[in-house]
């Protein structure tokens, strides 16, 4: 069986820089709903398509295709009183990025100095070319239920 639209498709998978250092590792296989529902970048789907079992994929991923473009006016400065009691440097926390949006944020705090945090909202591999590496482990044809709980899952 190769990989076609409407397959729940498993794979394995780091991130490296393109010097070959890893970035990112998951310790559990990737699980997603291969045909355009938006559940990873489009150009690995795409890299994907047709591969079987066992196959091995390295796709290279300029920043934007990735985590996107390093926003400097997503890296904000905020009173110590204003956040949770044991903030910590490294520490995620999740904000708005404009009191009326529903878009929600995760910052991550960079530097404490004095009464204030410096929170960055761009994603730590935001601004990065990355080789998206992996082993195709598993594909099955996904059922009409299992294809409805992920449209009902990612609407949420």
């Amino acid at each position: 069986m190769t990989i076609t639209k409407d397959c729940i498709v498993t794979i394995d998978y780091h991130i490296n820089d393109t010097e070959g250092n890893l970035l990112h590792e998951e310790e559990e296989a990737l699980v997603y709903l291969h045909g355009n529902y938006g559940h990873i970048f489009p150009s690995v789907e795409k890299e994907l398509e047709g591969k079987s079992i066992g196959e091995t994929f390295k796709i290279e991923l300029s920043a934007d295709k990735a985590f996107g473009i390093y926003d400097p006016s997503l890296v904000i400065s905020e009173a110590l009183s204003e956040l949770p009691l044991e903030v910590s440097v490294g520490m995620e926390l999740d904000g708005y990025f404009e009191e009326d949006s529903d878009d929600v944020i995760i910052y991550t705090v960079t530097e404490i100095e004095g009464d204030h945090a410096t929170l960055d909202g761009n994603h730590p591999l935001a601004g990065m070319d990355l080789i998206f590496e992996g082993t195709v482990l598993d594909i099955h044809e996904a059922t009409p239920e299992e294809i409805k709980e992920v449209q009902e899952f990612h609407q949420h």
